[in-house]
C-alpha cells in the first residue's frame, strides 16, 4: 500500500518532521534540508512503479533514501562545481543595466552582485552560472548537478530572488 504515490504522501506527512531533523543535523543550510525532503519524496515517487516487490520497511526505506541523498549532497559539496571562475561571467549579465546612462556604477553594481553571488549555497551558484554563462537547458543542468528540472527552476529564482534583494538597497 506504501508503494502508491498515495501511500508515500501519507508516510512524508507523517514522517516528514523526522525526516527534516535528520536532514537539518545532516547538511549546512535550513533551504538544502527542504530541499532533500522534497528530493527523497521526488525520488520515492520515481521509483514506486519500477519495483516488482513490495516494501517491507517503508520507514527504514525513507531513510536509506534520505542517507543516500545526505551522501551525495556530501559529494556534490566536496567536488565544488565552481569556484571563483565562472562567477565572473554571470555577475556581467546580472549586473548590466538596462539603460546606458547607468554604466557609469557598473563596477560597484558589479562588486555588490558578486557579494550577492558569494553568500548563495554552492549548488544555487552552479545552477545560475550554468544557465547564465553557459545557456545550458535546465534538463541539462539537472542531469550535470544530479537534480530534478524542478530544483534547477528553483535554484534560478531563488538565485534571482537573492540578487534582486541584494541590489534594491543599492538602487
Amino acid at each position: 500500500m506504501t508503494d502508491t504515490p498515495q501511500g508515500w504522501a501519507h508516510l512524508l506527512v507523517d514522517k516528514g518532521p523526522k525526516l527534516a531533523s535528520y536532514f537539518l543535523r545532516r547538511v549546512a543550510h535550513r533551504w538544502d534540508a527542504q530541499d532533500l525532503v522534497q528530493e527523497v519524496y521526488l525520488r520515492l515517487l520515481r521509483n514506486s512503479g519500477s519495483r516488482d516487490e513490495t516494501v517491507r520497511n517503508p520507514e527504514a526505506y525513507l531513510f536509506t533514501v534520505a542517507a543516500n541523498l545526505v551522501k551525495e549532497h556530501a559529494q556534490m559539496r566536496q567536488r565544488a562545481p565552481l569556484g571563483g571562475e565562472g562567477i565572473d561571467d554571470v555577475i556581467d549579465r546580472l549586473a548590466t543595466p538596462c539603460e546606458a546612462g547607468a554604466d557609469v556604477d557598473r563596477d560597484l553594481r558589479r562588486r555588490r552582485l558578486a557579494t550577492v553571488i558569494a553568500r548563495l549555497t554552492p549548488k544555487c551558484r552552479a545552477v545560475l552560472v550554468m544557465h547564465y554563462r553557459d545557456d545550458m537547458p535546465y534538463r541539462e543542468i539537472a542531469d550535470a548537478l544530479g537534480i530534478s528540472t524542478h530544483m534547477v527552476k528553483k535554484y534560478i529564482v531563488k538565485g534571482l530572488a537573492a540578487c534582486r534583494q541584494g541590489m534594491q538597497s543599492y538602487e
